[in-house]
């Protein structure tokens, strides 16, 4: 077996590193995120309350998290046409989990980037 396929073998079995390896990209909690605080919202709102996101990284963010379940995608058939996105339940199971790392990280930021400055040097 090559490295790559016994690495994507390790990660298939590993229930943490499948599901983190598919959300942990620095896009998915942030839109998670957004989502919760603006549901349902649609697409270019969506991309307005995340700036520096490219449409492009967005539409993947937004397809690989309704893949995962995580998120509602709601086509309307109008015109123009009108698309929504929402959290799922799963989805929503997920945001305390996410408020408790986004209060760490905020409490430890600055040990953190004193260390990161200390390891440059």
């Amino acid at each position: 077996m090559r490295k790559k396929e016994q690495r994507n073998a390790i990660i298939e079995i590993c229930p943490v590193r499948n599901v983190v390896a598919r959300f942990g990209n620095k896009w998915a909690l942030l839109v998670i995120l957004v989502l919760s605080e603006n549901e349902p919202i649609r697409y270019n709102e969506l991309g307005r309350k995340i700036p520096d996101i490219s449409s492009r990284i967005l539409s993947n963010t937004l397809r690989t998290l309704e893949a995962d379940g995580l998120v509602n995608r709601k086509y309307y058939p109008e015109v123009p046409p009108r698309v929504e996105y929402s959290l799922t339940e799963t989805g929503r199971s997920l945001v305390p989990i996410i408020t408790q790392l986004t209060q760490w990280a905020q409490a430890n930021l600055k040990k953190i980037m004193e260390h990161r400055a200390q390891s440059d040097t």
